[in-house]
């Protein structure tokens, strides 16, 4: 089970996600990390927990209420050994071209239509695909959840309403997808409590998992990660 570390940013600060109520996100103060400061929260997942792979969110570029790029570029340069895996939103694909080696684009099906869908290719499948649901509501173009072809190797069921929510994740729709196409790699996000839900993933085949509740809560820490065998990217 691989286990990916969420930071999702939002004017600046490190926020705590809920059910995808973006405009409602208040800064962090939590046992994990009391600042809301993301330099402080990265050197924690990188020095305490060993994570290779961090997943980060620019909240503000995805509701197109402007964007951190300036602070990612300082990020990329400053953990040039760690890979980011950016949630921008949509941008143009020569965006995401041309970027340091650490940067990964994650691509939000929330945030494509019908009419933008062609960019996906000019990518040559090297991002990662979020497909989002807000419960069983699928939230982009339907062209994007029927068409495998458009797909890359590696896919992430993001349920938004469940993020932060303590309701657990979605296991049938990550069973429903994991059994419609096996040859793909699936990372579940939303909802994820505790070891018992990692367990309960891991046994359906799902790769991986995004987590943030959990982490900052302590319900899952660093020595219940390293003592399971169970790492980053």
């Amino acid at each position: 089970m691989k286990i990916i570390p969420v930071i999702d940013i939002k004017d600046g600060l490190v926020v705590h996600a809920k059910q995808g109520q973006r405009h409602h996100y208040q800064p962090i103060n939590t046992p994990l990390c009391p600042t809301a400061g993301i330099f402080p929260l990265i050197e924690k997942f990188v020095h305490d927990f060993h994570f290779a792979t961090l997943y980060l969110a620019d909240l503000n570029a995805i509701m197109a209420q402007g964007d951190h790029e300036g602070l990612i570029q300082k990020i990329l340069t400053a953990f040039p050994g760690i890979q980011f895996w950016i949630d921008r939103g949509h941008q143009p694909a020569a965006k995401h071209l041309n970027q340091p080696g650490n940067y990964s684009p994650v691509l939000g099906s929330e945030s494509y239509r019908k009419d933008n869908l062609g960019e996906l290719q000019t990518l040559n499948k090297n991002f990662l695909l979020s497909l989002d649901f807000s419960g069983q509501k699928m939230l982009g173009p339907n062209q994007l959840f029927a068409n495998p072809a458009l797909w890359p190797d590696r896919l992430i069921i993001m349920t938004l309403d469940r993020v932060g929510s303590g309701k657990g994740p979605d296991l049938a729709k990550l069973t429903a997808f994991k059994q419609a196409h096996p040859k793909k790699r699936f990372l579940a996000a939303g909802g994820i409590r505790n070891l018992h839900d990692l367990k309960a993933l891991e046994a359906i085949g799902v790769e991986g998992a995004l987590i943030a509740s959990a982490l900052h809560a302590g319900a899952i820490t660093a020595d219940n990660i390293r003592k399971l065998g169970w790492s980053g990217y």
